[in-house]
């Protein structure tokens, strides 16, 4: 990469004129397409959402697994002037129905199975199976490219939870898309003969950035849906990858994996976000990886990437977030919004995001004008999350300001989960909380005031809940602990739990 980022955002879909005709860009399952093949089957798979739906910036969702529609649609939405609202496939239809319905989605892409799981009346707008719209580009009318958008457009709607309510969707831009991939590469130092292995969900930013910031280098990308750490490992040395990307409970499992040379060898960096690695898994991925640059990261779906640790201060500073990346300031502040060396992050520049999609009450919480110190002004995401910023730079994360749980590497809202057990029947309250967990970052601690039929309520939770939403231990009480203010005393149940 070059020396200096470009600052200048572009439509998202000029991603497609990156890399060179033939060399590789998508290494799918029974297939690798080519950049010129990249380019014709955006163009159709454009042209073909143009017919469907031909209203500009009408929400479009995909609701399936990682293969070629998905890492398609980023682009052909963003050529066809829609917005993209990529639905995490490990979610069940409760939390699809409300995704759909919070952004009046005008289309539903998604694969047969999940479709059937869909009951009448969750879904309102038209719905085309996976296979089938794959199948009808070849007989659609392309829209060549590049687009002319307006960078600040909306270009996609990333649904994330939090601490309080169902998940929200962060409003993401051409532009915050586009000059998040720019920045990644470039830190990273990302070539056209990279090769990345895409295995978290594309509904996340950070698995998003994953295709958009290799596409950027001119790189290729080889999707995979992994069950076990085995696979990842296959898949590795299978495909000679150079970019790993993974979160905390990932790296426990991989490293306690053989890894064979073929699965080594090729690979030049590895990247971590979505909570903090311990120094104990530091060394073991230096162990595994001598020759590998091991990147830790911090970011929010609000912001998409703070900072990152330059991989030469890894082994001194493991426990550090490092420092801002290219196109981001970071500030932090003390509660009189001042600039101090402890307090909390705040995000300017043009990497923060739109707000919240339809929720302007949420938008104006975290969302909220720059520090006075700011170079950028504007609107900057306050993140809630305390620091500290050590004398060399160096941040270091404190604390989550909110009650968000981090599971796996999944943003979690109690509340959901408290709201999914109440509408079993089988309980009168419930409260849902995080406690440590070696490898998962926190597990999911359910307290319920109810039947005590656990049984029928664990079977009532798989019925409506995705897996990483499941609590790992339920507590029955007869009653629930108050606080002065006669509230559910949250902090007096997590310290009885610790």
């Amino acid at each position: 990469m070059s020396t200096a980022p470009d600052p200048t955002p572009y439509p998202l879909d000029h991603l497609a004129l990156r890399g060179d005709d033939d060399d590789a860009a998508l290494v799918l399952r029974g297939e690798t397409l080519s950049w010129k093949d990249l380019r014709t089957r955006v163009g159709q798979l454009a042209g073909w959402l143009a017919e469907q739906v031909p209203e500009k910036g009408a929400r479009v969702a995909t609701w399936a697994a990682k293969g070629e529609l998905t890492c398609l649609m980023p682009l052909a939405a963003a050529r066809a002037g829609l917005v993209h609202v990529p639905v995490n496939p490990l979610l069940k239809r409760a939390q699809v129905k409300h995704i759909l319905e919070d952004c009046s989605a005008s289309l539903l892409l998604a694969n047969s199975a999940r479709l059937a799981s869909l009951e009448d009346g969750d879904v309102e707008c038209p719905q085309v199976e996976e296979r089938a719209a794959m199948e009808a580009l070849d007989s659609a009318w392309p829209l060549s490219g590049p687009s002319a958008h307006d960078p600040q457009d909306l270009v996609a709607i990333l649904y994330t939870s939090g601490s309080t309510g169902r998940p929200k969707g962060v409003m993401l831009s051409h532009a915050n898309l586009w000059l998040g991939a720019v920045s990644v590469a470039h830190y990273l130092g990302m070539e056209r003969d990279d090769v990345t292995l895409a295995v978290l969900p594309l509904s996340f930013d950070y698995g998003q950035n994953q295709l958009l910031s290799t596409w950027y280098a001119g790189g290729s990308v080889a999707p995979l849906d992994y069950l076990t750490p085995r696979d990842v490992i296959k898949a590795c040395g299978r495909h000679g990858i150079t970019t790993l990307a993974a979160v905390p409970p990932l790296w426990v499992q991989l490293v306690d994996q053989e890894w064979p040379a073929e699965a080594v060898a090729p690979m030049r960096r590895m990247t971590n976000s979505g909570g903090a690695l311990t120094e104990d898994l530091v060394r073991d991925l230096r162990t595994i990886f001598p020759d590998a640059r091991l990147f830790p990261m911090y970011g929010l779906t609000e912001a998409f990437r703070s900072t990152f640790l330059d991989p030469a201060l890894v082994d001194e500073h493991p426990t550090s977030m490092g420092k801002a990346i290219p196109f981001a300031e970071i500030l932090v502040v003390d509660e009189a919004g001042e600039v101090a060396t402890q307090g909390e992050l705040v995000h300017c520049g043009p990497l923060v995001a739109q707000g919240y999609w339809q929720d302007p009450e949420r938008t104006a919480e975290r969302f909220k004008p720059a520090p006075a110190a700011s170079q950028y002004g504007g609107m900057a995401v306050w993140s809630g999350d305390s620091v500290r910023r050590a004398d060399n730079g160096l941040l270091y994360f404190l604390g989550r300001g909110d009650a968000m749980i981090k599971s796996a590497g999944n943003r979690i809202s109690p509340q959901e989960i408290e709201e999914a057990v109440i509408a079993t029947g089988l309980a009168d309250e419930a409260v849902a909380f995080g406690v440590p967990d070696e490898k998962l970052g926190h597990a999911i601690y359910l307290v319920v005031r109810g039947t005590g039929d656990e049984d029928a309520l664990r079977d009532a939770l798989r019925r409506e809940l995705p897996n990483f939403m499941q609590p790992a231990v339920i507590r029955w009480v007869e009653t629930m602990p108050l606080n002065p203010n006669g509230k559910i005393d949250r902090a007096l149940l997590a310290r009885k739990a610790a």
